[in-house]
């Protein structure tokens, strides 16, 4: 997977939405202090831009160096790219100390075995919140909507398993965390995202799918000559030349309360 992010990691960076600010806000109403956060898997640094504006330091964590290397460059936000599986050491070396974490941020995807054990020692106790969220594909207004999701559809044999995760809104994810204040759930919680996009840049950012990129080096083009045509002819019946997208973003929330030792794997990597 992390092979298959340097190589779109440009792409990426471009066409990826921005989160919508309510879900920042939302968490970090939820964060007693706003003293540090955890982004795993920050990729281009979407998240950790946000963030750094609400919590005084950010430390984003990274598989792949080419994405880190898209990320912007902020006083307060240190970027570290790490192995897929962190030791205690590592962990307390590159990310943080014991009980320093307010918010962790994972992204679902790689299995993490000792994940959850990890999530323990490094947030505060018992207020010390993870909050993973992901967003599925974008809706669309008029008739493209329905080609954009058949063409969706179609690419799910190129999707690594945990894109299923994805799907499901996280609601499939084990998730053994306590519900913040005011709430009687973990989630999903559901919010909004919205960017303006004309067909070029959707073609660009289906081409930073991992599930483009698999395909591709299976001899699979499945941007075909008539695939782009079919686009371009629904794009084109309402005669606007750019349609709002909008993603939707799914939020599991919940804090670390007093959990003894975990030894659940949670598979970690929204960056799909």
């Amino acid at each position: 997977m992390a092979d298959l992010f340097h190589k779109q990691a440009k792409q990426y960076a471009e066409t990826r939405p921005n989160y919508p600010e309510e879900v920042f806000q939302f968490i970090a109403s939820k964060t007693p202090s706003h003293d540090l956060v955890w982004d795993v898997g920050t990729g281009s640094g979407q998240a950790a831009k946000s963030l750094s504006e609400i919590y005084k330091n950010v430390v984003g964590t990274d598989t792949s160096q080419k994405q880190l290397d898209f990320a912007p460059k902020l006083p307060n936000v240190k970027y570290q790219c790490t192995p897929p599986n962190l030791s205690m050491a590592e962990l307390e070396s590159t990310v943080a100390a014991q009980s320093s974490v307010d918010l962790l941020k994972p992204s679902i995807g790689s299995t993490f075995r000792t994940f959850y054990q990890q999530v323990k020692w490094v947030l505060k106790k018992p207020n010390g919140v993870i909050a993973p969220w992901c967003y599925t594909i974008p809706e669309f207004d008029g008739s493209f909507d329905a080609v954009f999701r058949q063409f969706y559809s179609d690419s799910k044999p190129y999707w690594e398993s945990v894109r299923k995760l994805v799907d499901d809104k996280y609601r499939g994810i084990e998730f053994p965390f306590e519900p913040v204040e005011g709430a009687d759930h973990t989630g999903p919680f559901e919010f909004k995202t919205e960017r303006l996009m004309d067909l070029d840049s959707v073609f660009t950012y289906i081409k930073s799918w991992s599930a483009y990129q698999t395909a591709k080096e299976k001899g699979v083009e499945l941007l075909s000559n008539d695939v782009v045509e079919n686009f371009k002819r629904a794009w084109a019946e309402d005669g606007d030349d750019q349609k709002v997208a909008k993603f939707p973003v799914h939020l599991r929330i919940g804090k670390v309360g007093n959990l003894g030792p975990l030894f659940c794997p949670i598979g970690i990597h929204p960056k799909d």
